[in-house]
């Protein structure tokens, strides 16, 4: 019976329209939700692949939060651009914020999820556990590549051109790198 309730309740959440701010999955990690999907005792319910963001520095989630947001490799130029585009218009205290990849995986028993977590973290993930076991078993699965400090305050980027190079630098290879935990997470799966 409990497995019965299961693939319901795994049926109803696949086929919702998705509730992103985006609309989509995130391309870099479709395969491997399709993959998670495709199994018995799983199912996703939200992902993303790694992303920068240019937010305000808010304590609480808004709508319309995203300032810009880039969920490919970004270049020296576009976000000088973006930035003075930003300062231009607000003087609010706004910050640069990279994500790693992030999953949250529903399982139908322990066992599955204590499976799950241990390939995530063999496939890099480090920072995963599960973090509901009342109704159902939920993984939280993330990666550890983060950036996350104030770039623009009263209108002016607080940091210079040869910063902003380094930055453009390690944010591309922290998303290169979680990219790659989401293709090793991928190829464990069978």
């Amino acid at each position: 019976m409990l497995r019965d309730i299961f693939l319901q309740r795994k049926k109803d959440v696949l086929s919702r329209k998705d509730k992103s701010s985006i609309g989509k999955w995130d391309e870099k990690i479709v395969k491997l939700c399709n993959k998670i999907n495709k199994l018995d005792n799983y199912y996703t319910t939200s992902s993303c692949s790694g992303r920068i963001i240019i937010i305000p520095d808010k304590d609480k989630k808004a709508r319309n939060l995203f300032l810009k947001r880039y969920h490919n490799l970004i270049s020296f130029k576009q976000l000088k651009e973006d930035l003075q585009e930003i300062a231009e218009k607000t003087k609010q205290l706004i910050k640069f914020k990279l994500d790693p990849c992030a999953l949250h995986v529903a399982s139908r028993e322990l066992e599955s999820a204590n499976k799950l977590y241990f390939k995530a973290k063999l496939a890099g993930w480090k920072k995963s556990g599960i973090i509901a076991v009342n109704t159902k078993y939920v993984l939280e699965l993330n990666s550890t590549e983060r950036l996350e400090f104030p770039i623009i305050n009263n209108g002016k980027i607080l940091v210079n051109d040869n910063f902003l190079k380094i930055l453009v630098k390690r944010a591309n290879i922290k998303l290169k790198n979680t990219w790659k935990k989401i293709e090793n997470l991928e190829k464990s799966l069978k």
